[in-house]
């Protein structure tokens, strides 16, 4: 299978901060490539190194076989790129937004018209394609997005968060969009997301980065049943008692503890559980509920990663609304 991506030992760094810490990835042509990992792991930094938009530290990388140093002006003609942060023109019509992109892509001027006409169409905007970006909603914008990004027939998509802040039903829109560019468009599609049901729905292999290290990459349903087994949750006020009374009962192997919750991965849960229930009666533990899973994408990303991707999109949505107040307030 050919390799639309590689990189090998890619290292960005910053001062004494290494953000991208020597990854070495192969990416096969025509996947849905995902990369997953918390806030300030290094997606971002790995997406704008292999766009050309930050140059490496050290290590190589090639995108559609061309050197991300030596031959960035060909990479920037293969790829697409749509940001986490809105980037279209409120001023403006959709047509016109995808029209002063097809002039600095460098579409020829004769096949404008009919490339606008055939992304409208794939993302279902072509009833507004004269009409302004401000009437639009969350979900339509981010489709148009899609759309700028794909006008110049690039072989790699970029795609930063791209359902991010919308709804489930424009997420699911968004979802529908993805499967199609690859059908229609032949195209390799790298998507970072904190949905992790988006991930283990739509990617077809997944790398988990954490301190700019791929701690992690497969198949999603590889990545579950690595596990080995049921997750409990249990939930409770005294997380550290209840911690240390399964630990010294030799419950698992693997035991998990959170703000409010402990987390025992086991290989059957329906056989264990009535023991840990009472084990913790008798040591007059408090349990307000109990929860038995099955292997999620969340319980992966736990599992590597040491934290809980809620926690983390909590994180992010508080980070972006300071944001937007600051710069409101300016």
């Amino acid at each position: 299978m050919p390799y639309i991506i590689q990189t090998s030992n890619l290292t960005r760094k910053y001062g004494s901060l290494t953000a991208v810490d020597s990854i070495t990835l192969n990416v096969e042509k025509g996947e849905i490539f995902g990369i997953l990992g918390p806030n300030g792991a290094g997606k971002t930094t790995l997406l704008s190194m292999l766009s050309t938009i930050l140059k490496p530290t050290s290590g190589t990388a090639t995108v559609n076989n061309y050197d991300i140093i030596r031959d960035n002006r060909m990479v920037r003609r293969s790829i697409g790129i749509v940001f986490q942060d809105p980037s279209i023109d409120a001023d403006m019509t959709a047509r016109e937004n995808l029209q002063m992109h097809a002039d600095l892509y460098g579409v020829p001027v004769s096949k404008q018209a009919d490339r606008i006409k055939i992304v409208l169409e794939l993302v279902q905007l072509e009833d507004k394609a004269d009409h302004f970006m401000y009437t639009f909603s969350g979900g339509m914008r981010r489709r148009l997005e899609i759309a700028r990004g794909l006008l110049h027939y690039p072989r790699v998509l970029f795609l930063d968060e791209p359902t991010i802040g919308l709804d489930p039903q424009s997420r699911d829109h968004i979802w529908e969009y993805i499967r199609k560019l690859r059908e229609r468009e032949d195209m390799t599609i790298i998507l970072t997301t904190h949905y992790m049901e988006e991930a283990d729905r739509l990617c077809d292999r997944v790398a988990i980065i954490d301190h700019g290290k791929i701690v992690a990459l497969d198949q999603p349903s590889a990545l579950k049943s690595r596990l080995g087994g049921d997750t409990i949750i249990l939930g409770t006020p005294e997380e550290q008692k209840l911690f240390d009374l399964l630990r010294q009962n030799s419950t698992s192997d693997s035991i998990q503890m959170e703000k409010g919750e402990v987390r025992v991965t086991v290989s059957n849960a329906n056989y264990l559980l009535p023991a840990i229930i009472e084990s913790t009666v008798a040591s007059g533990i408090q349990i307000d509920y109990i929860y038995i899973n099955h292997p999620d994408m969340n319980d992966v990303f736990m599992h590597y990663t040491g934290k809980d991707i809620r926690e983390e999109q909590v994180r992010e949505k508080s980070g972006r609304m300071a944001m937007m107040k600051r710069r409101r307030s300016r």
